[in-house]
């Protein structure tokens, strides 16, 4: 394709970036790109793929704002309260960058649509605060060989994972999802707001790398952030053989939505 004068000057510390140039930037215009959850892990991923020139943006979420949401989710203000997420999301990308294509869902991810929703697109986000959906955003994607990165905040800290096809998937690390009383969420403890700016951003990143092709994704590897130290500490782990989902010998061949969901989105 060919950038025009008007994208040559928005995307212009893109195209003089060493290693990332036009191709890369072409790449991202190219580009579909699903996020899972418009909250506060979200926010900065809507944002920022905006603006770096992402061609398609699909957003799921079933829900509105709330006033408790303003605290992490800048991607909606105070006059939004009561609006659904995703059509606040959808205009404010829109006045952001008019290249971008926005297409929006306004539903809550399940075993009944994951597999439609995700099939056309290139890189899922999952911004959820949510095992249920987690499990489903994973479960899918390996199954349609799609990449994804999996974000997750919690009090003052973050954790992040990416996997592309062939590498661990987040049942390599977690098989199974926490008994329903291990579980804490935002509403139950609080989560300081800055975190999912943070993490949502370099999930943004992540999905800028994975979709040009420039730099190394954190596959089979978690990344974690501890705020009240500034530690960040990576874990690397192997993709399981015997992992029930993307092992040698799979278990599992559908989409099984587990019953509890402790919050809808970050």
């Amino acid at each position: 394709m060919e950038l025009s004068s008007e994208q040559r000057r928005r995307y212009n510390r893109h195209l003089i970036l060493e290693g990332f140039g036009q191709e890369a930037q072409e790449r991202l215009l190219q580009a579909k790109v699903l996020l899972v959850g418009a909250g506060g892990l979200g926010s900065p991923v809507a944002l920022y793929l905006a603006a770096a020139g992402v061609g398609t943006i699909g957003v799921v979420d079933g829900d509105s704002v709330s006033i408790t949401n303003l605290q992490r989710q800048v991607l909606h203000s105070t006059p939004d309260v009561g609006r659904p997420k995703v059509e606040v999301a959808q205009e404010r990308i829109a006045a952001l960058n008019p290249d971008v294509k926005v297409e929006t869902y306004e539903t809550y991810l399940s075993e009944d649509n994951a597999m439609d929703l995700i099939r056309p697109y290139d890189f899922i986000i999952d911004g959820t605060d949510n095992f249920a959906t987690k499990y489903l955003v994973n479960d899918a994607c390996v199954m349609q060989g799609k990449a994804f990165s999996m974000g997750g905040i919690s009090r003052y800290s973050g954790q992040l994972m990416t996997h592309v096809p062939g590498t661990a998937c987040y049942r390599c690390l977690f098989p199974e999802p926490p008994a329903k009383e291990d579980v804490e969420t935002c509403a139950m403890v609080g989560v300081l707001g800055s975190i999912a700016g943070m993490l949502g951003t370099l999930q943004a990143t992540e999905c800028i790398k994975c979709v040009t092709g420039v730099g190394q994704p954190l596959t089979n590897a978690l990344l974690t952030f501890d705020a009240l130290t500034m530690q960040w500490q990576r874990f690397d782990f192997a993709q399981r053989s015997d992992c029930a989902l993307c092992g040698e010998h799979p278990t599992i061949h559908e989409l099984k939505e587990y019953a509890f969901r402790p919050c809808k989105s970050k």
